[in-house]
């Protein structure tokens, strides 16, 4: 399709971005500024036209309105209300909920979903919306900055009509999340609402590092940083460029090449040094955590939350606890990585280190709860398909969860780990209107939340 509306200014910077990603790392160690100027310059460019020709290109508000629930799971008492109306005004926030007889939706235009259990909009504390698995391995290489961008905006629009209507993303090369997040809030994209973190740190070499290129290269990770005061550098500059929280890697990973899960990377100290730095800017941090003694120096550290867990032992959930520490299992994905992953490309070595991994992780998502742990949804879409989120779920409760439990951890207990309690989790006055529904009741079969019935975000209609 002609784009006759791009001037020349945007030529020679959009010819650059979809060069080879050889050539382009190549020349990033010389006017590595103006690179990064034209880069954002297109990413933005980008996902603006691709919000435009997909029709997402909107920034009205909501009307005011309400909806009529035959059912409502009030997530913060873990209890179904029955024939509840939830309210809402033309800014998208709730101002009443209550039984459907009383007169306090008098006037307004009722959406009748009578048939149907209600709940507040899900959260999910790990994603990577501009990453898909197709793309796992040496096949990541060949994906360009302005697609990882579209990319991310087609798993948006996926992950909102799945019922996710909030995401921390954690974990995006050139800040193409930033770009997403952008779209999302000047009404571009459809999109959930969006905490991202740009380029993830980590030390040379690490999980966060790049480590697919040979020497000749010379190529680092956008997030390495080695070093307390480099780590602390690093923070301010990811926050410049639009983060929202911080996301880090303390240990070793699975899908990572030549590295272990469970050997720490980043140090106390440098742990340390992020999280001050960090939390004196107003962001919290999520850390990357396989192994046992990097979760408890993440925890020392200061870290808000642990992403994975996967080899926590009852010291390291006893100090979680002390700390009032979040722990983040991505317990569904073993079933993808193991089943799927050769298939789209992952290292042979990543699919022999989840089958290490992913049993124990289980096993001690099982004692981090029986425990009484603070445990968020988190599932690592990325790794597998996006739009799949919910079926994480049923994996919480086949390792030790009620219904409930996995619920709240989507709800109240990931909208207080994010710092929006106030705004999402929950249908409440004052709280966004964003609210789905479904067939049946997820109290007693939560596998009825992977099919989504009905979305609604800010007051306004996105799937019925």
């Amino acid at each position: 399709m002609a784009l006759p509306f791009l001037s020349a200014q945007f030529a020679l910077p959009f010819s650059f971005a979809i060069q080879s990603p050889s050539s382009r790392r190549l020349q990033r160690n010389s006017n590595t500024g103006e690179i990064m100027k034209n880069i954002l310059r297109c990413v933005g460019l980008m996902v603006a036209v691709i919000g435009g020709l997909c029709g997402f290109a909107s920034t009205s508000y909501a009307a005011a309105g309400a909806v009529r629930c035959g059912k409502l799971i009030d997530v913060r008492a873990g209890k179904t209300l029955n024939d509840q109306m939830v309210v809402f005004d033309e800014a998208g926030v709730i101002s009443a909920v209550g039984p459907s007889s009383s007169d306090q939706a008098a006037g307004a235009n009722v959406i009748d979903l009578s048939k149907s259990t209600c709940l507040p909009g899900l959260i999910d504390v790990h994603t990577h919306l501009t990453s898909d698995p197709q793309n796992s391995g040496y096949k990541g290489l060949g994906v360009s900055v302005p697609r990882e961008a579209v990319t991310g905006v087609k798993n948006a629009r996926l992950t909102l009509e799945a019922g996710f209507t909030t995401v921390r993303n954690v974990g995006a090369d050139e800040f193409t999340d930033v770009a997403v997040r952008d779209g999302v809030n000047a009404g571009e994209v459809l999109g959930p609402r969006m905490l991202v973190s740009g380029p993830a740190l980590g030390i040379t070499g690490g999980h966060c590092d790049e480590n697919l290129l040979p020497y000749q290269y010379h190529y680092k990770g956008q997030g390495v940083a080695d070093g307390p005061w480099a780590a602390r550098e690093k923070v301010r500059e990811v926050i410049k460029y639009g983060a929202d929280v911080i996301k880090i890697c303390a240990s070793g990973g699975v899908l990572s090449k030549g590295d272990l899960p469970g050997a720490s990377q980043y140090s106390l100290e440098e742990m340390q040094a992020i999280a001050t730095e960090a939390h004196k800017l107003g962001r919290k941090v999520a850390a990357h955590a396989h192994g046992t003694e990097s979760i408890k120096d993440a925890i020392r550290a200061g870290i808000d939350s642990i992403e994975h867990s996967s080899l926590i032992d009852d010291e390291g959930i006893r100090m979680a606890k002390e700390h009032g520490t979040y722990l983040v299992f991505d317990i569904y994905n073993d079933d993808y990585i193991l089943g799927m992953g050769e298939k789209v490309g992952m290292l042979p070595e990543s699919i022999e280190k989840e089958k290490k991994v992913g049993k124990l992780q289980r096993a001690n998502f099982r004692k981090a709860f029986e425990a009484g742990a603070k445990i968020a949804f988190g599932t690592d879409s990325g790794v597998y398909p996006h739009g799949d989120n919910a079926k994480q779920f049923s994996t919480m409760v086949a390792f030790g969860m009620k219904p409930v439990d996995a619920i709240q951890a989507a709800t109240v207990n990931a909208a207080d780990l994010i710092g929006w309690a106030d705004k999402v989790g929950a249908l409440e006055k004052g709280h966004y209107a964003d609210l789905i529904a479904v067939d049946g009741d997820p109290l007693v079969d939560v596998k009825v939340l992977q099919n989504v019935k009905f979305v609604m975000k800010g007051g306004n209609v996105v799937k019925q």
